[in-house]
C-alpha cells in the first residue's frame, strides 16, 4: 500500500535552498563545465547504487535529463543555454550539500528538491528537449533507425532550431513580463519519453 505526502516548502525554506544553490554555483564558477558535468553524472552513479525512494528518482531522472542537454550531439544547444544548464548543475557538483549524499535513505533529499527548482527555472529547456527527443524517436523509427545512432542531420535541423527558438522566445516573455509558478510555469513533472543519451537507470 503507498502513501502520499504533500511537502510544502515555505518562501523561508525556498531561500535556504536558494543560497545553498547560489553559493555551490560561486563556488563552481571557476570549474570547466565537464568537470560540473563530471561531478553530477558521479553523484546520479551514486544514487543507483543507494536504495532511494521514489520522488528522490523521479528528480534524479530529470537531473539525467540536464545532463543529457549537454551530452546530446542532435540537441546541440547554443553556448548561452549551455552555461545556463551548466549554473544549473552547480550544485551537484559540490560536495559540501545540505544532506550529505551517504546518509541512508534521505542522503539525496536535497538534490531532490534542487533539482526540483532547476526543473523551475528551466521549464522551458525541458519542455523543448523533451518535444525533440519524442519528434527524433518518432521520426528516426518511420525512417527504420535507430535514435541512438542519428546524431546531427539534416531532417532534424529544423525541428531543432524551431524548438530552441520557441524556448528563447517563451524565456525572454517570461522574464520581461513577470511570470512565475503563479502562472503555472515550471509545474510540470519533465521525465522525457523519446530516446535520450542516458546515465541513470532506475
Amino acid at each position: 500500500m503507498s502513501l502520499t505526502l504533500t511537502i510544502e516548502l515555505s518562501d523561508r525554506d525556498l531561500e535556504h535552498f536558494s543560497k545553498a544553490i547560489d553559493a555551490a554555483r560561486s563556488a563552481a564558477a571557476h570549474k570547466p563545465a565537464a568537470d560540473v558535468v563530471a561531478a553530477a553524472t558521479a553523484l546520479l552513479a551514486n544514487a543507483q547504487s543507494a536504495k532511494v525512494l521514489d520522488f528522490i528518482a523521479d528528480r534524479l531522472d530529470q537531473l539525467d535529463t540536464l545532463i543529457a542537454m549537454l551530452k546530446d550531439e542532435g540537441w546541440a544547444l547554443p553556448e548561452a543555454d549551455v552555461q545556463r544548464v551548466v549554473a544549473a548543475l552547480a550544485y551537484f557538483a559540490d560536495p559540501a550539500d545540505i544532506i550529505p549524499d551517504n546518509v541512508p535513505v534521505l542522503g539525496f533529499f536535497d538534490d531532490a528538491i534542487a533539482i526540483e527548482l532547476c526543473v523551475r527555472e528551466l521549464g522551458h529547456e525541458f519542455e523543448a528537449y523533451d518535444d525533440f527527443c519524442e519528434y527524433r524517436q518518432n521520426e528516426a523509427q518511420r525512417r527504420g533507425l535507430d535514435p541512438k545512432t542519428v546524431g546531427r542531420v539534416d531532417w532534424l535541423e529544423g525541428r531543432r532550431e524551431e524548438l530552441q527558438t520557441r524556448m528563447h522566445r517563451r524565456r525572454e516573455r517570461e522574464e520581461g513580463h513577470g511570470y512565475g509558478s503563479s502562472s503555472g510555469y515550471g509545474r510540470r513533472s519533465y521525465l522525457t519519453t523519446g530516446w535520450r543519451p542516458s546515465t541513470y537507470v532506475r
